[in-house]
This record gives structure tokens, sequence and C-alpha cells, in this order.
């Protein structure tokens, strides 16, 4: 199982008056560290919000990329509905070639729906968009040369798409929540899943996954195509007590402030415990209670390839995340991979 950890490039961890500037170059530092310590991948997601500093995801992934050797560097994930498919494979491309082949795309629908009027487009499209985009962006990927027609942008009529990648197939994962429909397209389409579960029981998600492979395998593609990343919030401290006490005060300001736009009610420390019971979805502990946690999840869904870690929206300090870094590289893997 490879390990990692998702950014939303939060400017509202730890010190409230952190400025942009500096909330950047922490973050910067601690991909950086995460390379250090031998974590597989680190992915940035796209919002558009002041509290995040992550609009532009492949250029944070480029300013990493000459920062670090190993790590794979990925979208996490990139809004395509809204985005144009030929910018953002070139963009992915020419991050392919800063990071010398270590650049990966999730791409999905997205969550957070600012993005829709921001670029105009109409919300009522809002699976008709992805489709149509997910197939220009897998024919670019696929093709140096294009011939497409849609709807909702201008065809391409033998035109060639520049830069390419450096990897002969620049990795593209399907990033889903819970509908079945987009893991069956994902399964269609022979393409790695990231199932973001943020909440609830993880094991839930297993006929869904099954979905998904039953549909990859009726499409001719064969079981090591058909990989599935796991993406949950989580943290890793020295001890159990001192994840929970750091994790849950800011874990539960941020949910309960999504609740009032969201329409949930607040955040209570009974709905956190059993979040982080064994079969809950937060993955949060000293370094052994969350390998345990991994292996229960990657057994409850039939094998997990890729597990990415959400930690920095949750009022933690950039001190706190580097500590959980290291112990993520130097405790964790090493139980999860012997």
């Amino acid at each position: 199982m490879e390990i990692g950890i998702d950014s939303f490039a939060s400017a509202m961890y730890g010190s409230k008056s952190l400025s942009s500037v500096d909330a950047m170059e922490q973050l910067l530092e601690r991909i950086a560290f995460a390379d250090e310590a031998g974590l597989d991948v680190f992915g940035i997601g796209e919002h558009h919000k002041k509290e995040f500093l992550d609009s532009a995801t492949a250029v944070i992934l480029a300013a990493a990329a000459s920062r670090t050797k190993r790590i794979r560097l990925t979208s996490a994930v990139t809004v395509l509905s809204a985005a144009d498919p030929v910018r953002v494979y070139q963009s992915f491309a020419t991050l392919d070639l800063v990071s010398k082949g270590r650049a990966e795309l999730v791409v999905g629908r997205g969550s957070s729906i600012e993005a829709y009027p921001l670029f105009g487009f109409n919300l009522e499209d809002y699976d008709a968009l992805f489709a149509e985009k997910l197939d220009l962006l897998l024919t670019i990927r696929d093709k140096e040369f294009v011939n497409w027609k849609g709807r909702f942008r201008a065809p391409l009529n033998n035109q060639p798409v520049y830069p390419r990648s450096l990897q002969e197939k620049l990795p593209i994962w399907l990033g889903v929540g819970g509908t079945p429909e987009s893991f069956v397209r994902a399964g269609m389409l022979g393409l790695p899943l990231m199932v973001a579960v943020i909440g609830g029981e993880t094991h839930r998600f297993r006929p869904l996954i099954d979905l998904y492979r039953k549909a990859g395998d009726k499409a001719g593609f064969k079981p090591e195509d058909l990989k599935v990343g796991l993406h949950s919030p989580g943290y890793v401290a020295a001890t159990n007590e001192e994840a929970v006490a750091d994790y849950y005060p800011g874990y539960a300001e941020l949910w309960t402030k999504l609740g009032k736009e969201r329409g949930w009610p607040p955040v209570t420390r009974g709905q956190f415990d059993a979040l982080i019971a064994p079969k809950g979805v937060l993955v949060i502990g000293g370094p052994e209670q969350v390998a345990e946690k991994l292996v229960r999840h990657s057994e409850a869904l039939g094998g997990v390839d890729r597990f990415t870690f959400q930690m920095d929206n949750a009022g933690l300090t950039h001190k706190q995340l580097m500590n959980s870094i290291s112990l993520i590289g130097s405790k964790l893997i090493p139980m999860i991979t012997r």
C-alpha cells in the first residue's frame, strides 16, 4: 500500500493570522519533508475560497517538484467539469517534465461548487460536463493529434496538443464520492479509483468498489489495472491520546462551520469518537493503531493500493504536521509494508 498526504493548502491552521506567503512556504516545506521521510505521494486539491490557497494546483506542485526527488505529485482533485481539458493536460504534462516523470492527476466533479459559476458553467450540467471533459482529457492523453467533437467546447480537428508528458501514459485517477455511476464509469474506462470517504464507516463502500471491479472486468481490464485508492481525514501522533487531543478541536470547529453552510448539525464528541472507532472513517492515532486501521480498511474493501491522509485543515500547526509526517515515514510505513 502506498501512503501519502493530500492538502488543500489551508491558510487557516495554527495561528489564524498566518499570511498566505508563510502558509505556502510551510506547505512546500512539508512536501519536501514528506519526500525525505519516504512517503509515496503528495496531492494538492482545488478550491476557489479565501481559506485555501490551492486554486492553481499545478503551480504548487511544480514548485514542490523543484524541492523533491522521488515523491509522486498529484492533484486531489482537479475539478475537471469546470476546466478546459487541453489546459489541464498541458499543465500536468509540463509538471511531468519538471518533475522528471512524477506527475499524476486525480480528476472529479468536485464536492465544492464554487468553480462552476466562477468559470461560467451551469450546475445543471454537472455530470454531462464531467463525462464529456473526461473523454477529451483521455483522448488527449492517449493521442498527440486529436480529433474530437463535443457539446461544451469547440471541436478539435487533427490538432496536436503539446507538450507531451514524459511518462508514456500520464496517470489519471478518477476521484469519486458515493455515486454508483461514478464507480462503474471508472471501471468501464479502466481508470484507477480514488475514493473520498469523509464520514461514516469505510467498509460500507465495499459494494461500490465491487461494482467498479466488476465493470472493469467486463470491459476487459486486468485486476492490476483496477487500482483502488482511499482518501480520508487522518493524523498520526506519538500516542493515540495525543492524536485525539491535537486533532479533535480543529476538526470540530471546521466541520461545524461546514455544517452551517450545508445544513448539518454541529459536531459532537460522541460523533467524533464513533468516527475514530475501529470501523470509523477517521484514521487518527499512534502509528500502531493507524497501521491496524489501514490494514483493516484494506481487507474490508478487498484491497487498497494507496491511502492518503487529509490532515492540514483541522487546526494543526506546522510543527504538528511535520511531526506527523516524520512518524508516518519512520513508524507507520514500515508497519504497513513489512
